[in-house]
C-alpha cells in the first residue's frame, strides 16, 4: 500500500509547482483532489493498474492514470521531472508564508529567483520586497515577521530544549477542568534527538475554552494563530508551541496519528486496507463506516493484531513485525537505573562538590554512583594529575563511610590518547573503581587510525566503559570517522561497556547505533555526563535513546544491584578486589 502514499505525494508536488508557475487554478485542483482521493482508496494502486481500473478512481480520468502508469512502471515521471526544471521543488515552501499565495510566490521567483524561506527573509530585510509588485513597505514587513518565525521553526531543537518546554506548558494546561486529556505529539513523543515543531495534542469536549485557556498561559508572549480546534503560541524563550484540540472519543487515533511516524503510519495504514478497513486520525473503520476503534492508542493496535507500541519505537523499522508476533522489548525504564555511571565534580570541569553530587544522587534513589572526573592531559577541563587521583581516592574513602550504605565509586574519564594509549599509568588506572576510555583530541585522525585508536583502548584490562563512542555533539559536530561496526564487536568481544551519553547534544550512541550493540552481544551504560547536580536529569535523555534503540533493562549495566556491578568490575580488573579488601571498605 506505500504506493499509494508515493502517487498522492507526487500529485501534490506537482499541485505546488504548477501553483508556482501560477498556472490555470483547476488543474492545480485537479491534482490535489487526485491525491486526496488516492489516499483514501482502501484498494492497492498497483493492483488497480493491473485490473486497468486507474481512470475509474474519483478524481482520476485518463490523463492522469496514464501518469500514474508511467510512475509505477519506472519510478519516474516525466511531467514532473521537467516540472522541476522549470520551477525548483523548494520554492513551493515560499507557500507556508502567511501573505505569500501562488501570485505573490510566483513573483518572487520570478523576479528575485527566490526559492527558500531563507532567502525570503534576507530580501525582506533587506527591502528588496517593496517595489515588487503586489508587495509595499507593510506587506514586506509582515512577510519579514512571519518568515522569521518560519526560519526558527524550521531550526531543529536538541530534545533537551524541546521537552522540557512541553512539560511545561503541559504542567500549566492540565490541571484545566475542560482537559480529558494531554500528551505531546509528533517526533518530540517519539524522543528523537532532535525536534522540529513541539506539539501538544489535548482531548476535550470544549475546544474553544482549550484555545483561550492556552492563550492565557503564563509562559505566553504571543499569539500566533488561533482556529476552533488549533492554536499556536510563540512562548518567552522564542518557541513556537502548536496545540490541536480533537474529541475525547478520537483521542486514541488522533494521539496515534499525530505521533507518527509517517513511515509508521503508512504501514498501519496499510494493514487496515488489507482487512477492508480505514484507519486515519478520526479512527478505524470497517467497510460499512462503523467505527471499530479509537478512543485509545492500545484498541486500534489490538484491533490490528498488533501489541501497542511504545511511541519511540514507531520508526517502521521492524516494530510493526515484532508486534505481531508478540516479541517487542520490554524496554527500559527509567527507574530501573541504580546508578549514574559518569558524573564529574568541580574536581575537574564539573560546577558542583563531591557531597553535594552525593546527596542529589541519594535523592534520586540511586543505589551508587560513580565520579568520572577528566584525566591529565585534558587540561582544558582541568584534569587531575596523579597526586590528586590519590588526594580524591581519600576523600572518597571519607564519603562512603559518611554515607553509607550508599556507594560512591572512584572512577574517572580517561583520554583515549592518539595512539590508543591511555592518560594514566597501570599504577594509576588500578586506584579507580571504574574507568571511562573517551576521545577528546585528534579527532579528524583517518578512519583506520581512528580505528585502531579505539580498539588498543577496548583491549586494555583497565577500559570498563567506552564513553561518547563517535564523539559527535549535535548539531554542528559530526561523528569522527571510524569503523563503529569493528569498535562494537570489539566492546562485546571484551565485555566493554558502550555509553549511551545523555547529555542532549550527544545522545551518543544514537539509537540506531545502541540497537546494532545489543545486537551484537555489547554492554550498554547509560549515563548522564552530568557537569552539575541538575545535569544529572540529563539519565532522561539517555534512557530516551537506549529506548529507541530496543534497548532493554538486561543489557543496560546500571541496572544492576551494586554487588553485581562490583562483581564486574573485579572481575575485569582483579587488582580492585584485592585493594577493596585491604582498605575494609568491601560492599
Amino acid at each position: 500500500m506505500r504506493r499509494n502514499e508515493d502517487v498522492a505525494l507526487l500529485f501534490d508536488h506537482i499541485a505546488e509547482l504548477l501553483t508556482l508557475k501560477n498556472e490555470n487554478p483547476f488543474r492545480i485542483r485537479a491534482y490535489q483532489i487526485a491525491a486526496q482521493k488516492i489516499r483514501a482508496l482502501s484498494d492497492d494502486i498497483e493492483e488497480i493498474a493491473r485490473q486497468g481500473r486507474l481512470d475509474a478512481i474519483p478524481g482520476v480520468g485518463k490523463a492522469l492514470a496514464a501518469k500514474i502508469q508511467e510512475y509505477l512502471e519506472t519510478g519516474r515521471l516525466q511531467y514532473y521531472e521537467k516540472l522541476k526544471q522549470e520551477v525548483p521543488i523548494t520554492a513551493a515552501d515560499l507557500l507556508e508564508v502567511p501573505g505569500i499565495g501562488p501570485a505573490r510566490a510566483h513573483v518572487l521567483y520570478q523576479s528575485l529567483g527566490i526559492t527558500t524561506i531563507a532567502e525570503l527573509l534576507e530580501a525582506a530585510r533587506e527591502h528588496k520586497l517593496r517595489d515588487l509588485p503586489g508587495f509595499g513597505p507593510k506587506v514586506e514587513e509582515r512577510i519579514a515577521r512571519e518568515a522569521g518565525r518560519l526560519v526558527q521553526r524550521t531550526r531543529r531543537l536538541l530534545l533537551g530544549v524541546a521537552l522540557p518546554h512541553a512539560e511545561e506548558v503541559i504542567s500549566l494546561l492540565q490541571p484545566h477542568p475542560a482537559v480529558e486529556a494531554i500528551a505531546p505529539a509528533g517526533s518530540l513523543r517519539r524522543m528523537k534527538e532532535t525536534i522540529g515543531d513541539i506539539d501538544i495534542l489535548v482531548a476535550s469536549r470544549q475546544p474553544d475554552v482549550i484555545v483561550e485557556a492556552f492563550a492565557n498561559l503564563s509562559v505566553v508572549k504571543e499569539v500566533l494563530a488561533t482556529g476552533s480546534t488549533r492554536s499556536s503560541i510563540l512562548t518567552r524563550d522564542g518557541l513556537q508551541v502548536d496545540l490541536r484540540i480533537v474529541a475525547p472519543d478520537e483521542w486514541g487515533s488522533a494521539l496515534l496519528y499525530f505521533t507518527g511516524s509517517k513511515e509508521h503510519n503508512i504501514a498501519l495504514r496499510g494493514l487496515a486496507q488489507d482487512q477492508g478497513w480505514k484507519l486515519s486520525e478520526y479512527g478505524l473503520f470497517d467497510r460499512e463506516g462503523r467505527r471499530l476503534a479509537g478512543r485509545t492508542e492500545e484498541e486500534i493496535y489490538h484491533a490490528l493484531g498488533l501489541d501497542w507500541i511504545p511511541p519511540e519505537l514507531r520508526e517502521d523499522r521492524g516494530e510493526l513485525e515484532a508486534a505481531r508476533e508478540r516479541r517487542l522489548p520490554q524496554l527500559v525504564e527509567l527507574d530501573e537505573i541504580r546508578a549514574d555511571l559518569h558524573v564529574h565534580s568541580d574536581w575537574s570541569d564539573g560546577h558542583d562538590s563531591p557531597q553535594r553530587i552525593v546527596e542529589a544522587a541519594v535523592t534520586r534513589g540511586y543505589e551508587y554512583i560513580a565520579f568520572a572526573d577528566h584525566s591529565q592531559s585534558l587540561t582544558v577541563a582541568r584534569g587531575l594529575s596523579p597526586q590528586q587521583v590519590r588526594e580524591q581516592h581519600r576523600l572518597i574513602a571519607h564519603l562512603n563511610e559518611r554515607y553509607a550504605p550508599f556507594r560512591i565509586l572512584h572512577g574517572a574519564e580517561v583520554n583515549i590518547l592518539p595512539d590508543g594509549t591511555l592518560d594514566y599509568p597501570d599504577e594509576i588506572l588500578e586506584l579507580f573503581d571504574l574507568v571511562i576510555v573517551s576521545v577528546h583530541s585528534a579527532l579528524d585522525l583517518p578512519r583506520d587510525r581512528m580505528t585502531a585508536r579505539l580498539l588498543r583502548a577496548i583491549r586494555h584490562p583497565a577500559a570498563d566503559i567506552l564513553g561518547h563512542p563517535t564523539g559527535r555533539l549535535l548539531p554542528n559536530r559530526p561523528p569522527y570517522d571510524v569503523d563503529l561496526e569493528q569498535i562494537l564487536r570489539a566492546a562485546a568481544d571484551y565485555r566493554v561497556a558502550v555509553e549511551i551519553n545523555g547529555q542532549p547534544d550527544r545522545l551518543d550512541l544514537d539509537d540506531v547505533w545502541s540497537r546494532r550493540a545489543i545486537e551484537l552481544g555489547a554492554l550498554v551504560s547509560t549515563n548522564s555526563d552530568a557537569h552539575a547536580v541538575r545535569q544529572l536529569e540529563h539519565m532522561r535523555y539517555a534512557i530516551a535513546t537506549a529506548r529507541r534503540g530496543w534497548v532493554e533493562a538486561r543489557h543496560v549495566v546500571n541496572t544492576w544491584p551494586l554487588g553485581t556491578m562490583l562483581e564486574w568490575l573485579e572481575r575485569r580488573l582483579p587488582a580492585r578486589r584485592y585493594r577493596r579488601s585491604s582498605q575494609g571498605i568491601r560492599n
